[in-house]
């Protein structure tokens, strides 16, 4: 279990340090310099301070985003080692970390991809991360792993294994069909 928690921060400070090196490049460059326009009209490298969310909202509320990237971090350890979903594990951590550090050492996050064609909302290298992560979550969570696999996130989970080992004893006293009598046919 340690190699795993060994390599889940390997992996994060790898990642974490791209996130934290492509953002230097922006407020060193972008700033200074003004936008790149990587494919005209379309998508350029912009510089932009981000002091909220997600596309700019709760502006000025640094706490709260230090508190939910704490819980983020501890619910993923928590579930690290009985979850199958290691690398967008990964991910998710390194995204919420990396958006983090810029908090605490700028107060704002450094926010530089962005396409102009459609106006979407400038992001980073750490949002790709988040972005990502969430999408592997739903596929892997909807589409690849069976419910047992996941049976430990719900809190019912304990009940129903303990009702389905004796699940036959259970329903036969209570309305369940009832017990077949020697020689006789099944239903």
């Amino acid at each position: 279990m340690w190699k795993r928690y060994g390599l889940f921060a390997l992996l994060s400070l790898l990642l974490i340090a791209v996130d934290q090196w492509s953002k230097a490049l922006a407020y060193d460059t972008l700033r200074v310099d003004g936008p790149i326009a990587l494919i005209q009209g379309v998508f350029e490298l912009y510089y932009s301070e981000n002091r909220g969310a997600a596309f700019g909202i709760l502006q000025g509320k640094q706490w709260f985003f230090l508190l939910v990237a704490a819980a983020v971090v501890i619910v993923i350890l928590l579930f690290l080692s009985r979850i199958p979903l290691f690398f967008a594990l990964v991910l998710l951590c390194s995204g919420a970390v990396g958006n983090v550090i810029d908090r605490v050492v700028l107060g704002f996050v450094v926010d530089f991809f962005y396409f102009r064609l459609i106006d979407f909302p400038i992001f980073n290298v750490a949002d790709c991360y988040v972005v990502v992560s969430a999408a592997l979550l739903l596929f892997l969570t909807g589409f690849w792993y069976r419910e047992e696999e996941l049976s430990f996130l719900s809190f019912s989970s304990a009940g129903k294994n303990k009702n389905s080992e004796h699940g036959a004893e259970n329903r036969e006293g209570k309305g369940g069909p009832a017990k077949q009598q020697k020689g006789e046919r099944p239903e």
